[in-house]
C-alpha cells in the first residue's frame, strides 16, 4: 500500500475568496496548499473591471498569512454590458480570464449575462487578447429540470459559443455530467473542464442521507451516480482537458443552515486529501499529479509550479467548525475522518 504521494506544487482553477473578515479567515487554507488559484469575481458588487481586478488583488495580497508563497489569479465578472476596450485593459492590468454567469444561475450572479449573444464583441476581444472565458454552464430556464440543466446548455450555448470563436480558450467549469465529460473530451484544444472533489466523491443521495445535508449543496447540484462515474472516467483517462478546481465556496454556517441555503461547499482545508481520496477509490492515484499540478497550467499557457508537496497516509479528523469572521463555517467533510494529509 502506498504510504506517501509527492506531486509537483498544483494550483486551484476555481476559486470563492469572498472578502473582509471571510476572506481573511479562508484564505491561508488554500495558500498552504496551492501555489496560485483563479479566483471568482462575483463579489457584491463583482469585479467588472480592470481596476477593480487589482484592487481585489491588493487585498488577498494584503490578506496572506506572513511568508505564505500564493499567487492570486484573477478574473472579471461578464455583464452584457462589459465594454470590449475593458478586455485590453484587463490584460495590460495581468488579468487571465473573464467569467460567464448565466444571470441567476447561482451566488451573487445576479448582474450576470442574459443571452451570450449581447457579449459576442467582448468574446471577439478576448479572443484577440488570449483572456480565457471561464463558464458556469447551466442554462437558467425555470421550465428546465435543474437535474438536465447542464446538458441543455451545452447544446443551448456551448456548441454556438465554439462555432463562433474557434480559439478562444473555455473552460466548462465544474461540471457534473456524463453528457459534459464527454463533450469536453470530444471537444478541440481550445475546451477544458475543471473537476471539484464533490462531483467526484459524491452524487446526490448525500444531499439527503439522514435528512437534508445543506453543505453538501452547491451548483451546479449533486448528481446521479451515472454521472459521478463519468467523471471518475475523465480524470482517470490522463486527458489534459480535465484539470483541478475546488470551487470552495465558503459561507457561514448560520446562512448554510437557514430556510434558504447558500450554494457551495468549503472544501479548502482538505482540498488535496478529498481529491487524494477520490482518485484512490478508482486506483488512479499515479494520475493525480497531472491532473492537480500539470493539466491547469498547461492549458493557461503558464509555467508550471517547480516546487513539490506530499501527502501521507496518516488519518484525520477535519474539523467540525471554523472561524468565519465573527461567525463560524463548517467545511466539507468536517468531523469525518480523512485517510490523506498534507502536514
Amino acid at each position: 500500500m502506498q504510504d506517501t504521494l509527492t506531486l509537483t506544487r498544483p494550483d486551484d482553477w476555481h476559486l470563492h475568496l469572498r472578502d473582509g473578515a471571510a476572506l481573511a479567515a479562508v484564505l491561508p487554507f488554500t495558500a498552504r496548499q496551492f501555489a496560485r488559484a483563479i479566483v471568482m469575481p462575483n463579489l457584491r458588487p463583482p469585479v467588472t473591471t480592470a481596476a477593480q481586478a487589482q484592487t481585489y488583488r491588493e487585498r488577498i495580497l494584503a490578506a496572506l498569512p506572513a511568508g505564505a508563497d500564493f499567487q492570486p489569479l484573477m478574473t472579471l465578472y461578464l455583464t452584457d454590458n462589459t465594454a470590449p476596450q475593458e478586455i485590453a485593459a484587463a490584460r495590460a492590468a495581468g488579468v487571465v480570464a473573464v467569467k460567464l454567469y448565466p444571470a441567476g444561475a447561482t451566488t451573487n450572479s445576479d448582474a450576470g449575462v442574459t443571452d451570450i449573444r449581447k457579449t459576442y464583441a467582448t468574446l471577439e476581444a478576448m479572443q484577440r487578447e488570449g483572456l480565457l472565458l471561464l463558464v458556469h454552464g447551466e442554462v437558467t430556464d425555470g421550465e428546465i429540470d435543474v437535474f438536465d440543466r447542464e446538458a441543455v446548455f451545452i447544446e443551448r450555448v456551448m456548441q454556438p459559443l465554439r462555432r463562433d470563436f474557434p480559439e478562444l480558450k473555455v473552460v466548462f467549469e465544474h461540471i457534473t455530467t456524463q453528457e459534459a465529460a464527454q463533450y469536453v473530451a470530444a471537444s478541440d484544444r481550445f475546451t477544458a473542464a475543471t473537476l471539484t472533489p464533490q462531483h467526484l466523491l459524491y452524487n446526490r443521495n448525500a444531499l439527503f442521507t439522514g435528512g437534508l445535508r445543506p453543505h453538501y449543496y452547491c451548483l451546479p447540484v449533486l448528481k446521479r451516480e451515472q454521472h459521478r462515474q463519468a467523471l471518475l472516467r475523465a480524470v482517470a483517462s490522463g486527458s489534459p482537458k480535465f484539470f483541478l478546481g475546488t470551487d470552495s465556496a465558503p459561507h457561514a454556517a448560520v446562512l448554510k443552515e437557514a430556510s434558504v441555503c447558500g450554494a457551495g461547499c468549503f472544501s479548502a482545508p482538505a482540498a488535496l486529501e478529498l481529491y487524494a481520496e477520490a482518485f484512490e477509490s478508482i486506483g488512479a492515484l499515479d494520475k493525480l499529479e497531472a491532473f492537480a499540478s500539470h493539466h491547469g497550467p498547461d492549458f493557461y499557457g503558464l509555467p508550471r509550479n517547480s516546487g513539490r508537496v506530499t501527502l501521507q497516509r496518516a488519518p484525520w479528523q477535519v474539523p467540525e467548525t471554523l472561524p468565519f469572521g465573527d461567525a463560524l463555517i463548517k467545511p466539507l467533510r468536517g468531523g469525518d475522518t480523512l485517510n490523506w494529509k498534507l502536514p
